[in-house]
């Protein structure tokens, strides 16, 4: 999952999960203690999904179960791949009706479960007949939206109940989806057949099944990235408006070129064919969700008409790409469970996220989907953001945040900087970066983290099917033999346990971070549309209406008591505007005046004083002359 998305892990603190961040071994019951069987599912389970009611939202699902008599348990999916928490929407699961020979048969649900529905099945009865219903979002209150008058995101895991004390790979389904008159569907999974509007795919296992998603729409367009004659990598784009499916062909080449650098760098592919699902849509929820042989993306409606070369385009896909060998082929142990209801465990999510951040923007360099001097400006911001504005580390470790997804489900909160969230992803990144550049250093440039993910994420060619796991130990094992130190194993726990800080790698790499008054075009663009931000000077950020996002803890916003969710009104007694309060923070860099600000704090309104003198702070990297550059080589398209 990408970082920016909605759609998070341990159940415990690190310190009680056992030394050295290990990974247990793989659990084998599920959440009520009952043995999950790797045998086969006697039988094929029918799933018929009606997509089509486009106005009011609602997937219909028909479910025909072989079973035997007696009792029979079904899990709705509760843990979820790539959200790293107890996250299924079982809100949403409607109007369930259970037959066996024409007759209803009356169900319950688990009182200590509710993911789990238990069902007396009679003698005589083969199998079994379950209707019911995914009543999809209406609103964005309500979650995010998988419907839109021109495009949808069949997510088979919110569809599906499965029998209980199964193995997900052990399952098999034959699944069948109607779709609205005249729309494409792109999905990984193989077609069999289509009758009109309703496409029929091949049998699958349960577990290939639910990481095999569908996009569809009105407006579709496919783009193949990959040469001919290698493994298939498709873009599949999905528009609210036909025109924002045009592209500049030197912007679909930096896609290309995307394909290109990742199996450079891995030197293998974990798929048969690969399908970006991506939709440019100011309509659908917004998403970044990882599969083995495809992923879910969305962008804004001007992803290809607003590309501005000089800024280049967003890590997401990079990112999700990536993810097909760092979390979905190789898997940490302790999430890699035998199916959707047996908790899971984030103990490796700064490999898993952390490594994929650092990736995905290395890749999207090496492409040129982001430009180095943008890349280079991107890094910046995440090097600000670990250098001065995490006070959370003060009390928090990075390692501690990898239980964020259970903790806090990303919701909101209101000093992230001080109550961390997930920050395994941005500051795994910067581990990362300071452990490449250390192998560049001790090695004198002949190896770096490529070697790592060649020989760690790269390793036998053309598998997917089932994840290959790993431990803490199998991480410090691999860099040991990339990268001889006998203390990788410290390196990583100091990071992770707080005892070192997360920006060594900048300075290593031959530059430092500076602030200037002016942003960068880079940052200028992620601006756009989201108000203003002065979270490097006062330390805080608004929307566009003047209310206040986030305070940095500490900061002189904070000192002079404002917080997050009150709403700027005024600036020195004029009516707020982003180019008001930044004028205002530039006059008071040479007067002697703080920044007065007209607050309103629900029914309140208040006068608070910032006393700052520091002017406008805007991040940027620039080079230490004398010392090696790592980081251009890093950023580099591999030849």
């Amino acid at each position: 999952m990408h970082p920016i998305r909605p759609a998070l892990l341990g159940l415990a603190l690190l310190a009680a999960m056992g030394p050295a961040h290990a990974a247990p071994d793989v659990p084998t019951t599920d959440a009520r203690g009952v043995t999950i069987s790797e045998a086969a599912y006697p039988g094929t389970i029918l799933l018929d999904v009606d997509a089509t009611d486009l106005g009011q939202r609602v997937f219909k699902v028909r479910q025909t179960v072989p079973v035997r008599p007696g009792l029979q348990r079904f899990h709705y999916p509760a843990w979820l791949p790539g959200n790293h928490a107890a996250s299924g929407a079982i809100e949403k699961l409607a109007g369930l009706v259970v037959t066996g020979n024409g007759q209803r048969l009356e169900w319950t649900r688990d009182p200590l479960d509710v993911f789990t529905f238990n069902v007396q099945v009679p003698e005589g009865v083969a199998e079994l007949r379950m209707d019911y219903q995914f009543l999809s979002p209406t609103d964005a209150s309500q979650g995010r939206t998988v419907m839109t008058p021109n495009m949808l995101n069949l997510q088979w895991i919110a569809m599906v109940l499965y029998p209980a004390g199964h193995a997900a790979h052990a399952i098999s389904y034959r699944a069948s989806a109607r779709y609205p008159q005249g729309w494409e569907a792109a999905s990984a999974l193989e077609v069999e057949r289509r009758d009109g509007d309703t496409v029929h795919y091949a049998p699958t296992n349960l577990e290939i099944l639910v990481d095999s998603p569908v996009f569809a729409g009105r407006y579709h367009r496919r783009i193949d990235l990959a040469p001919a004659g290698t493994r298939p990598v498709r873009l599949n784009v999905f528009a609210d408006r036909a025109k924002d499916l045009e592209a500049r062909p030197e912007h679909i080449e930096q896609h290309r070129a995307l394909v290109t650098q990742a199996r450079r760098l891995f030197g293998a592919e974990h798929y048969n064919h690969y399908d970006f699902l991506f939709a440019v849509t100011s309509q659908l929820g917004g998403i970044g969700l990882e599969h083995q042989r495809s992923s879910e993306n969305s962008e804004d409606r001007d992803y290809f008409s607003g590309w501005n070369a000089k800024v280049g385009s967003s890590d997401l896909l990079g990112h999700e790409y990536t993810h097909s060998w760092d979390g979905k082929y190789r898997r940490p142990a302790d999430l890699a469970t035998l199916n959707y209801n047996v908790p899971m465990q984030g103990s490796l999510l700064w490999v898993y996220e952390g490594q994929t951040q650092y990736w995905g923007n290395v890749l999207t360099a090496r492409s040129g989907i982001r430009p180095m001097d943008a890349s280079r400006d991107a890094l910046a911001l995440v090097a600000a953001t670990y250098a001065d504005n995490r006070p959370g580390l003060e009390w928090r470790s990075l390692g501690d945040t990898t239980n964020d997804p259970v903790i806090a489900r990303r919701k909101p909160k209101p000093y992230r900087g001080y109550q961390m969230s997930e920050d395994y992803y941005q500051g795994g990144q910067m581990l990362w970066l300071e452990a490449d550049v250390r192998i560049r250093r001790l090695s004198s440039g002949k190896r770096s983290l490529d070697d790592f993910a060649r020989a760690f994420f790269g390793k036998n060619d053309g598998q997917w099917e089932r994840p290959d796991t790993y431990t803490f130990e199998d991480v410090t094992a691999t860099l040991e033999q990339v990268q001889p130190t006998g203390d990788w194993a410290q390196f990583l726990r100091d990071r992770l346990e707080r005892r070192v800080g997360l920006t060594g790698g900048i300075e290593a790499a031959g530059w430092k971070l500076v602030y200037g008054d002016t942003p960068s075009a880079y940052y200028k663009a992620t601006m756009k549309g989201r108000g203003a931000s002065f979270i490097y000077s006062l330390g805080l950020s608004l929307d566009g209406n003047g209310r206040i996002g986030e305070v940095r803890w500490d900061s002189p916003a904070f000192n002079a008591g404002l917080g997050s969710g009150m709403q700027v009104l005024a600036v020195n007694d004029l009516q707020y505007s982003a180019d008001e309060l930044e004028e205002a923070v530039r006059a008071a860099k040479d007067g002697k005046q703080p920044i007065r600000l007209l607050v309103k704090d629900m029914d309140v309104y208040r006068t608070l004083a910032i006393d700052y003198r520091g002017g406008l702070r805007y991040p940027s990297l620039q080079r230490i002359e004398g010392t090696p550059d790592y980081l251009t080589p890093i950023f580099s398209a591999r030849k």
